[in-house]
């Protein structure tokens, strides 16, 4: 499951429905604490690619040095803002600053990375929101290389808040209606649980975790995690052996990592048009 080609496709919607609503004034906006180097490179993409479809955007700079109070201020100001339609808070936050108060300051039509509890909380409740990027990306891919879903056994690795818990949440829903197992460090016989999935979503950060006696022959395998080794970033996956059992499975770079970026740009644009209703 290619999730770089599929990311082009999805960005080349985006631009076509701002078209087709008049290309309105769409305003992603950023904020990034601190000098940590990935994070420029991840907050100046989401600038780029916003650009690029034909949205707006806004940045906001802190130094490392801000203040809990100092940051706050600043995505208050951004929720005040009608001219602002998504905001987008760079984590981790510098260590001593609270991430949780920071985020709780969006306001849920504005959530484009669907982090706030009320986002969560419409997402159980089955009501309009902004879902995660990444779980959405993971619902557009399995959408779009038709891997059966009703029906079907899903095993989940993982409960955070970011991705595990949202993305058994999307699967079990109604209208997609999978059988959904969250597993984690806890569970009997982790390899004998995730034999069971007809979709096996992996999101733990474990080097390759998931090896063929995870898998069931022609299961969709998604890979979710990232870890740095002595060879360089892998997945949870080992994506190698996996990949000659699975019937669909995702590469580590190119796959749900990848869609993600081109969800936020879907979810912003979303944002305005929920803004608009509202």
């Amino acid at each position: 499951m290619n999730g770089k080609a599929l990311a082009e496709e999805m960005r080349a919607r985006v631009t076509e429905r701002l078209q087709a609503m008049g290309s309105p004034p769409v305003c992603l906006a950023t904020v990034l604490v601190g000098d940590d180097g990935p994070s420029q490179r991840y907050v100046a993409s989401k600038q780029k690619q916003a650009a690029a479809v034909g949205m707006l955007s806004r940045h906001v700079d802190l130094p490392a040095t801000a203040s809990q109070t100092e940051v706050e201020a600043v995505v208050a100001d951004l929720a005040a803002d009608d001219a602002v339609h998504g905001i987008l808070v760079q984590l981790p936050l510098p260590y001593g600053l609270e991430a949780d108060p920071v985020i709780d300051l969006i306001p849920p039509l504005k959530d484009v990375d669907g982090l706030t509890a009320a986002s969560l909380g419409r997402l159980v409740r089955g009501e309009a929101g902004l879902v995660p990027c990444t779980p959405r990306g993971i619902l557009a891919l399995l959408a779009h290389y038709e891997v059966p879903i009703s029906g079907r056994r899903a095993v989940v690795i993982g409960r955070s808040m970011l991705v595990g818990m949202p993305v058994a949440l999307l699967l079990a829903t109604k209208g997609t209606d999978a059988t959904v197992t969250i597993a984690h460090s806890r569970t009997p016989d982790l390899a004998a649980t995730c034999r069971e999935a007809d979709i096996l979503v992996s999101a733990v950060g474990v080097a390759r975790l998931v090896t063929p006696a995870f898998v069931k022959p022609g299961a969709a395998v998604l890979d979710v995690g990232i870890s740095r080794t002595e060879e360089g970033i892998v997945g949870d996956v080992d994506y190698d052996s996996v990949s000659e059992i699975a019937g669909w499975i995702t590469p580590m770079p190119g796959g749900t990592g990848a869609m993600t970026p081109a969800m936020l740009l879907e979810n912003t644009v979303d944002a305005y048009s929920l803004q608009c209703l509202a």
